[in-house]
Order: structure tokens, then sequence, then C-alpha cells
């Protein structure tokens, strides 16, 4: 059973009630993300994350692990383009544990200065990580190549740049800025109750006001929507393999036609059974690791396709990329392939959903980007009403060569080949 309620200073609470299980799942989140960053403080949004758990005014770092450790339970947290979370999952028994934990770091947190250092090391790490993962780095610069200079085109762990810039004073500044109550969503389900839970935050968080920020204006770029770029990116970099991104213009999160957009992304490249895992990898044996993808965001979005393959065949595989598109945008799309895919998607949905931390993430999602709970059933309704018709028809608009963007990542010793790629078809 889903509730939810809104405590006086603005914060949601919202939950949905699982009494047949024995976890529950707890998240703070905050609708405060990478986009929300000027370009000087690209990376501070994921940096504060690693921070609150670094220690309180009554717990050390190594504190706040062990007490999680005694339970079992999860203590963790991540960063996205719009929102971040933090969360915790453990036993119904223990939830009491959990939200003292959460909100002792959220309210509470140190910023002490030498875990500051510490952790500026560690997300060097991660950016050198995440460069050295090359199936991952090409799409960090699709985006780059993508947006613009727009903040959703930037990275969120930021550039060494900016993370080595960063002082004690940024964080705590911009922490009073964006962290403000009405930007605050508590979620939770599992083996609990609503009204219980709605009386322990408002407890917790319900005196925390925007009396105690500066006042100042909070309002950056990443609040308008990008302009997207089309083209062909090369980007070098010694490696066995060429990593390709190409990606369109897609849908934004509550886009009348999103359940089109999950159909044809999925039948594209969505599992083994999708057009491009079969021509491309099974079929030609051209790539290891061929799909599509879809991100969204509140006012845009983008759908693409990842291939690695070899630098003499990229110019063919993305030639076999481009004709599925076309195939798509002509029609050439059996009902029973319709209805395969829309079994896939319930399928998965369903089963994704069978965890409290999963179902957690589910209605605190639906609350930032609805404001209000999107039920399985209607998202199941929405997917089943699709119609081959309107996948048709939505595969004709985007797939079209002038919104195509390509980003590839790799050893271009002689580039004749990435000139001679031509994304009309």
């Amino acid at each position: 059973m889903f509730a939810k309620a809104v405590l006086d200073n603005g914060i949601r609470v919202v939950s949905q009630e699982m009494p047949d299980h024995r976890s529950a799942s707890l998240g703070i989140w905050v609708e405060n993300g990478s986009r929300h960053e000027s370009s000087r403080e690209n990376g501070i949004s994921h940096f504060i994350e690693h921070l609150l758990f670094k220690g309180t005014q009554r717990r050390s770092a190594a504190q706040i692990a062990e007490e999680m450790d005694a339970v079992g339970g999860v203590l963790n947290a991540f960063t996205a383009k719009e929102h971040t979370c933090y969360y915790a999952k453990v036993l119904d028994e223990d939830l009491p544990l959990a939200i003292d934990l959460l909100t002792d770091i959220f309210l509470y947190s140190a910023f002490d200065s030498e875990e500051i250092e510490r952790e500026r090391s560690v997300i060097l790490q991660e950016i050198s990580q995440a460069e050295d993962t090359p199936d991952d780095y090409v799409h960090d610069l699709f985006s780059l190549d993508f947006f613009r200079d727009h903040p959703l085109a930037r990275p969120i762990c930021g550039t060494a740049e900016t993370v080595n810039a960063f002082q004690r004073q940024d964080f705590l500044s911009y922490f009073k800025s964006r962290y403000r109550p009405g930007r605050v969503i508590v979620s939770a389900a599992g083996h609990l109750r609503h009204d219980e839970l709605v009386q322990v935050i408002n407890q917790r968080l319900g005196s925390v006001s925007d009396a105690r920020h500066d006042g100042r204006s909070t309002s950056r770029d990443g609040n308008s929507a990008p302009e997207t770029r089309s083209g062909i990116f090369p980007h070098t970099k010694s490696l066995e393999q060429v990593h390709l991104c190409l990606g369109v213009p897609g849908v934004h999160q509550t886009h009348p036609q999103r359940y089109t957009a999950y159909v044809l992304n999925t039948l594209l490249g969505g599992g083994m059974s999708s057009r491009l895992f079969q021509e491309i990898r099974e079929k030609r044996g051209k790539a290891y690791s061929v799909y599509s993808f879809s991100s969204s965001y509140k006012d845009v979005g983008y759908m693409g396709v990842y291939a690695g393959t070899s630098v003499e065949w990229v110019e063919e595989v993305v030639e076999l990329i481009l004709t599925e598109l076309k195939h798509l945008s002509a029609g050439d799309i059996k009902d029973e392939e319709i209805r395969r895919t829309q079994g896939q998607l319930v399928g998965s949905m369903m089963l994704g959903l069978e965890s409290t931390d999963s179902w957690m993430s589910h209605i605190a999602r639906n609350e930032i980007y609805f404001g209000e709970p999107i039920t399985t059933d209607e998202i199941c309704r929405g997917i089943r009403a699709v119609s081959r018709e309107a996948v048709v028809d939505l595969a004709s608009s985007l797939f079209s060569s002038q919104g195509m963007a390509l980003s590839l990542l790799g050893d271009f010793k002689d580039d004749i080949k990435i000139k001679s790629l031509d994304l009309g078809h």
C-alpha cells in the first residue's frame, strides 16, 4: 500500500508498506545532481555524497560503517544527473537504526578537512578508473559531444581539475544552497507502518528549514533544456578495440510516448533476442557487446546504441546499426516481435520490483518526476497498449540522420575510415 505525507517544512515522505517482507529500505533523496552545478562546481554533488559518510558530530566514519555492519545491513549512496540518494536496507527490526544513521549524516556531517583530502584522492582514483574503462567512458564522451556545454553533458564525478580545486567552504556553501527541505524526499518500502515512519521523520527532520540557508540565489544553467548536437566525434586513445555510441534525441521522463520508447529501445537492442544483438553479434560476429540504451531527464532524453568492435570493422558496424534503424523507421516490424518485447519489459520490471530497495527507488523516482505514484498496473497497461504503428511512427521521427551524433573512442592511426563514415541513411 502506497502512502504520502508532506511535513510542514516541505519534506515529502512516501512509502510502500510490504508486510510480507522481513526487510525495510529507506532513502533520503535530494533533487540535486550534477545538472545543477556550474562548470566550476562540476563534481561537487558527488564529492558531498562521499563526504556525508566520513563522520558526524557524534560518529566517526568507522563507527558509521561498524553500526551498519553489526546488523548485516547495507548503507550506501549515489549521485545522478538530477538527484542524489542516501539509502539503507536492513531487517525490519533495525529500521530505527537506519533512520538514526541516515538523518545523522544528513544533518550533522562534519566535513572534516583531513577527511576531505583523503576523499579527494579516492575520487581522483575513481575518475582515472572511469577513463580506463572504455566501454563506460565512451558514454561520458557521448554526453559531452551530444549536449554541448550544458551541465547535463558533464561527468557526474567532475574532472581532476575541478575536484582538486574544491575547498571546505565550497562544500558548505553548496550544501546550504541546494539541500533545502523542498528538494528532499524520504522514501521507504518494506515491513513498516507509514504513520509511524512519518512521525519519526518529522521528529528528526521536521525542524529543518530554509532559515539555516544564506538566502543566495540558487539559479543555475541546468534549469534550461540543452541543445543537442549532431555529427561525428572521434576521440583518440590507445586501445585494442573501438568503442562507439550512436545516439539521437529521445523522449523526456514524463513524455506521452515514453511507453512506446521503452518498447522501441528494447526491441532494438535490449537483450539477446534484440535486433542488434542477433544481427551484429550472432549472425556476423562483428562485436562482442552491442546494445541500445535510453536516458531520460525532466525535459530531454536520448536513445542510442553502443558497440565495441575492431578498427577495421567500425564502418561496417555503423552501417549495420543504421540499417536496423532504417528498417524500424520503414515499418519492418512484426506484431509478434512487439508482443514478445512487451512481455520482456513487463516481466523484467515486475521481477525487478521484488525487493524493498527497488520499490523504495521506484516510488521516489515517481515522486521526483510525476509528483504522484505510478502503479505497476498502470505501467503494464501502458506497455501492453503500445501498437506496432506507434513504434514505427516514433522510430521514423527519432531516427533522422539530421539529429544523429556518433562518438568513437579508439586508436585511430589512420582516420580515413572515420572520415568516410556517413550517418545519412
